[in-house]
């Protein structure tokens, strides 16, 4: 009697597991609100990989700071192997950013892995879209502000 009883319990139980589960991942899904549809809305429009807007702010940035921050006169000169890597990881209420890589040529003649990317309204107070970079074996700040080998400016 006893395992009669304790097998419906596990049954009603499962078939209550059963019904709350599409309730719980309907009411998920329903709270997802692409970033498009907002009140501010974002629309998703930033430039490529590959635009020369984003490469020109990522080389000015670099050597504004490499020269404060280290006392550097090294630049990038060249990129090439441009490709992007990741087009809103995380999802559409996200605010949408592009994930790149490439490899630059540094002022030095060295070679190195660039990841970057390209983040709508992150720019200047958030009028216009902005970036973020590291250039493996540049990031010298103790803390290394993008993890191990760049880590973190990848999705």
């Amino acid at each position: 009697m006893r395992s009669n009883a304790l097998s419906v319990a596990v049954g009603v139980g499962l078939t209550l597991a059963g019904c709350l589960q599409p309730a719980f991942a309907r009411s998920a899904r329903e709270d997802i609100e692409p970033s498009e549809e907002r009140a501010f809305p974002f629309d998703a429009n930033i430039p490529a990989c590959q635009d020369a807007g984003v490469l020109e702010k990522v080389s000015t940035q670099f050597a504004e700071k490499e020269a404060k921050f280290w006392n550097s006169s090294l630049t990038i000169v060249s990129y090439d192997t441009i490709e992007r890597t990741a087009w809103r990881p995380w999802g559409l209420d996200y605010i949408p950013r592009r994930f790149c890589s490439a490899t630059a040529t540094t002022s030095d003649g060295v070679r190195r892995k660039v990841d970057y990317s390209v983040r709508e309204s992150l720019g200047i107070i958030g009028a216009t879209w902005g970036v973020e970079f590291c250039v493996h074996g540049l990031d010298r700040d103790l803390s290394y502000a993008y993890a191990t080998a760049c880590r973190m400016a990848r999705p």
